[in-house]
């Protein structure tokens, strides 16, 4: 099937960069991004690209350059399902806070509710693609509601996970380490494939596409990040060692990145990882487990997220302990807020986590981060349910300026490892605080040397 107009349910994080990359790389393809979120698909058609919904290094050209070409953001969803020849599904896939798999369980709810919605538009074949992060088995149940609709239309599903990684998803689309594409093994089932293929083949050498069954597709998306996260919690476990034994962390990961089997990427010692997908993934990837009685299996990879928790909290009992056993009435500067540098999203940052632990033991926060607002720090904070709004709101406050963020605070925090950090005037900021002037870089950011030497009490992860 030659593709000439595709649809995606769900206008996020995946949804909206991916469908910009294929509009700029596929011309001669109608791409529609369509979501029942009126206020999301109004940012991403607003007048002003640098306010589209998300902020990624690179976007908002391309949207600028493919909006209302072959780049079109709708809330007609019926319409642009009926259209298209191929439709992703990606819409989001939280943990479970209910029933059966709360806490652990992929919820499904929002991936059948698509797939109903297809199976009462439909007219005629159509090829859907799994884009959102689903537990193993789920275009089972994907095409079982597809194919019991009983008006005779064919539906080939494909499971297509994306790796990007938030800060650099535009590079990682351009230019992929490999475009994964699952789908059955009968004839149609091929075709579906090579229709697939066909459209990531106009920029992506097709010897990085690759062509597995449907299910290993869907496993090798949780299997990546769960990899991923293993190595942060790993590098995190030694860290504490290393704070115990004099030892330096990052001496420690220069030496083992340094041998080829294991390599030095996510080998840096940090306050924990955070985002949509890390503990989301290993969550489900335990509850399969468990499911499948596979317990060994399943507390293996529940410990990468103890550890991971276990970070986060060691960091800010550090903060509270060198603060003389109490931080009540002390005003932490936060520079941070975001998960990770280059993106606005803050789902299971460790700032919210760390300034959870602080406000309960009554600390005033001051944060700074450059694409996060008071409104998001707040909603990450009330989401916690720990107390009430009001109480939230009276301790925490939000700057545009890191430097009035800093001003007479009793130690700052470094949560995010924005670039710009780096570039501050950090005698300047040491010259505003009350002394003695604290910095707790949660990242591994900055030179402690130069630190100590305008004044500060300096500390870093695992040294």
């Amino acid at each position: 099937m030659k593709i000439t107009n595709i649809c995606c349910i769900g206008a996020g994080y995946v949804g909206g960069p991916t469908m910009a990359v294929i509009a700029e790389k596929c011309p001669h393809i109608k791409v529609t991004v369509v979501d029942l979120n009126e206020s999301r698909i109004a940012a991403w058609n607003a007048e002003d690209v640098n306010n589209i919904p998300i902020y990624e290094p690179g976007l908002n050209e391309i949207v600028a350059n493919t909006r209302n070409k072959n780049l079109f953001f709708s809330t007609e969803v019926d319409k642009a399902i009926d259209e298209a020849e191929l439709i992703f599904i990606s819409v989001n896939t939280p943990t479970k806070t209910y029933g059966t798999g709360k806490g652990m369980a992929a919820d499904l709810k929002h991936i059948e509710l698509c797939a109903r919605q297809i199976a009462k538009v439909a007219k005629n074949d159509k090829i859907i693609v799994e884009k959102s992060t689903l537990p193993v088995r789920t275009a089972e149940a994907l095409k079982s509601i597809l194919d019991n609709t009983g008006n005779g239309v064919q539906f080939q599903i494909l499971s297509n996970p994306e790796f990007l990684a938030e800060g650099t998803a535009v590079q990682d689309l351009l230019n992929p380490d490999r475009v994964l594409i699952g789908g059955e093994t009968s004839p149609e089932g091929q075709k579906a494939i090579d229709s697939l293929v066909d459209v990531y083949a106009n920029w992506v050498p097709k010897e990085r596409i690759l062509k597995t069954n449907v299910w290993s597709s869907e496993l090798s998306k949780l299997t990546a990040n769960a990899f991923l996260a293993q190595r942060v919690s790993s590098i995190n476990a030694m860290s504490e060692l290393c704070e115990k034994t004099e030892a330096n962390i990052n001496e420690v990961a220069k030496a083992i990145g340094m041998d080829s089997r294991i390599g030095s990427k996510f080998l840096k010692a940090s306050v924990g990882f955070g985002g949509s997908c890390f503990q989301k993934d290993i969550l489900n990837l335990v509850y399969i487990s468990k499911a499948f009685g596979l317990n060994e299996v399943a507390d293996y990879w529940e410990q990468v997220i103890i550890m991971n928790d276990h970070q986060k909290r060691r960091f800010s009992r550090n903060i509270v302990q060198t603060l003389y056993n109490t931080v009540s009435g002390k005003k932490i500067a936060f520079l941070g807020w975001a998960f990770k540098k280059d993106t606005n999203d803050t789902r299971e940052s460790a700032a919210i986590y760390v300034a959870d632990d602080l406000i309960n033991e009554q600390a005033s926060i001051a944060m700074y981060d450059p694409k996060v607002k008071h409104d998001q720090v707040l909603s990450d904070l009330n989401y916690l349910e720990t107390r009430s709004a009001s109480e939230n709101e009276k301790r925490i406050s939000t700057f545009d300026n890191p430097y009035a963020a800093c001003e007479n605070a009793h130690a700052v925090a470094i949560l995010t490892e924005w670039d710009e950090f780096k570039t501050y005037d950090w005698k300047r900021i040491y010259d505003s605080m009350l002394k003695p002037a604290f910095v707790f870089d949660g990242r591994n950011l900055l030179d402690g040397e130069k630190m100590k030497a305008i004044g500060f009490v300096y500390q870093s992860i695992g040294s």
